[in-house]
């Protein structure tokens, strides 16, 4: 900021509207500095102090995403974001729209003051703003965490005043803006509520109040035991089974006989396990969230322990849909999506890297080596003339993009494969960035998309690799994908229960 530019300075003129609410709040603030504050002396200073540059914000944060719950990592997430959006607005913009001085501390006892006094303009109240937009922020994500910020927030708005570093117009004003900003984070990245899928159809379960008839086969490789026992906790009846991942399906083969709702704990691969014995023995099927992505249970409305075990207890589910691959005598189940080029080529590649240098660096090193390579792994014969393929996507369920977010299904009973293709070329991965970035449009000069029912693919080349869930396969010949409408029933929580 320059020093020669007085921000504080009015501007010459009469101004009846400003002078009245300027008396109103210089009448305010000598009314709460002439008032005794019970208990609040020790306290309120040092909430204020805390909050400078956003430091108890960010340090709550830090202990939201250690509770390790997907929604209250998106609640510290968004109230982090709302706090950015808030703090550059207030200091780019508000402090320059309207040069207020800070109030003369006279009224207000020594024992109040803080020790190092703010020098910027003092409207509007930017440690007012970056409450109220965390706050908020945390609140759309999560009412229950943001129950339990509220009053945080709250508290440093009124420090300001209690300490003489703000009007009281200056606090309202900055807590309005907080709690915009955090509206407008949620207009650019909706929350999981704006996105609830439909809870239709219907299915009729058995409602099990104490978790009697429930077998939960759980993948240890996977971390599960947290999540298990906390479904436990709610449901002691519930039978559960832990087991390494080589014993996955033979104890939900096993499972499936004798259950009367089979359940699952694990990731993308250990669910596409439990779909298929699910579909075969005719059983409803419970999806407890355990994997790194959880694509299936998250756009189902299950997060966690807590979810599963209400739609559980009441007998709340709905009929979904499935899609099923066949090939040259080859037949396979999947609740997300397939997929031939690029990515099952990636998967084969991370999976014989993640033993030496674990799974994140090994997608690195597994995306650098396939997108290096000299050839194009799909070829599509398209009126008579063969074309290259870097990417052929297959979804259960037609992906919407809302705002900033990535594709997520909002029906996973709506019929339809959700087919993307990205053309062959050069640079491929800013093909697949384009297209990406495309998301919603059909066509694009880097890929198609189209939703069908039903999709057959003719002349695939021996040993070309086909992903579905996250497990890899072979595929040759003719491959032929159809839907299954509404085959598998799994249980959720259904929205106003």
């Amino acid at each position: 900021m320059s020093p020669d530019v007085d921000l504080t300075a009015r501007r010459p003129g009469p101004r009846l509207l400003r002078d009245s609410l300027l008396t109103l709040d210089s009448r305010l603030f000598d009314f709460a500095a002439g008032r005794n504050w019970p208990a609040a002396e020790p306290v309120l200073p040092r909430l204020s102090r805390s909050a400078n540059h956003g430091v108890l914000w960010f340090a709550t944060a830090a202990a939201m995403a250690a509770s390790r719950t997907p929604r209250s990592r998106r609640a510290a997430a968004r109230g982090l974001a709302s706090l950015t959006l808030a703090s550059l607005t207030i200091n780019t913009l508000g402090k320059r729209s309207v040069r207020r001085t800070r109030p003369v501390l006279d009224p207000v006892p020594l024992v109040r003051q803080l020790k190092r006094q703010p020098i910027t303009t003092s409207f509007p109240s930017g440690h007012s703003a970056s409450a109220a937009a965390f706050a908020t922020g945390v609140a759309l994500e999560s009412p229950a965490w943001g129950a339990a910020v509220a009053p945080v927030a709250w508290s440093v708005a009124l420090s300001r005043v209690y300490t003489g570093v703000h009007f009281a117009s200056d606090v309202l004003a900055g807590a309005a803006l907080g709690a915009g900003a955090a509206f407008a984070v949620r207009g650019l990245v909706p929350t999981r509520a704006q996105v609830v899928p439909p809870a239709r159809p219907r299915a009729l379960v058995p409602a099990l109040p104490e978790g009697e008839g429930l077998v939960m086969v759980a993948n240890t490789a996977s971390g599960t035991a947290e999540r298990v026992r906390a479904l436990h906790d709610g449901l002691p009846l519930a039978e559960i089974v832990e087991c390494e991942p080589t014993h996955v399906r033979a104890e939900l083969e096993k499972a499936a006989a004798r259950a009367t709702v089979l359940g699952v704990c694990g990731g993308d691969g250990t669910v596409n396990a439990a779909a298929e014995i699910a579909l075969r023995h005719g059983v409803p099927l419970a999806v407890l969230p355990g994997g790194t992505l959880n694509h299936f249970a998250y756009d189902l409305g299950v997060e966690g322990a807590r979810d599963l075990t209400r739609a559980v207890q009441q007998g709340e589910a709905v009929r979904v849909d499935a899609g099923r691959f066949s090939s040259d005598g080859r037949e396979g189940v999947f609740v997300n999506a397939c997929s031939l080029g690029v990515y099952p080529e990636l998967v084969r590649e991370r999976e014989r890297w993640s033993r030496r240098i674990g799974g994140w660096p090994a997608g690195v090193v597994g995306a650098l080596r396939v997108l290096r390579a000299d050839r194009h792994p799909l070829e599509a014969e398209f009126r008579g003339r063969a074309r290259p393929l870097w990417l052929l996507f297959v979804g259960n369920g037609t992906y919407h993009r809302m705002g900033l977010t990535p594709g997520r299904r909002t029906d996973l009973a709506d019929g339809q494969f959700d087919v993307r293709v990205v053309h062959g070329g050069r640079r491929p991965a800013l093909r697949l960035l384009a297209a990406a970035v495309a998301g919603p449009l059909t066509r694009s000069p880097a890929h198609a998309a189209v939703q069908v029912g039903r999709l057959h693919l003719s002349g695939v080349a021996p040993g070309t690799l086909l992903a579905y869930d996250g497990e890899v396969t072979d595929v040759e010949g003719e491959v032929t994908l159809e839907k299954l409408p509404e085959a598998l029933t799994v249980y959720r929580p259904l929205p106003g229960n």
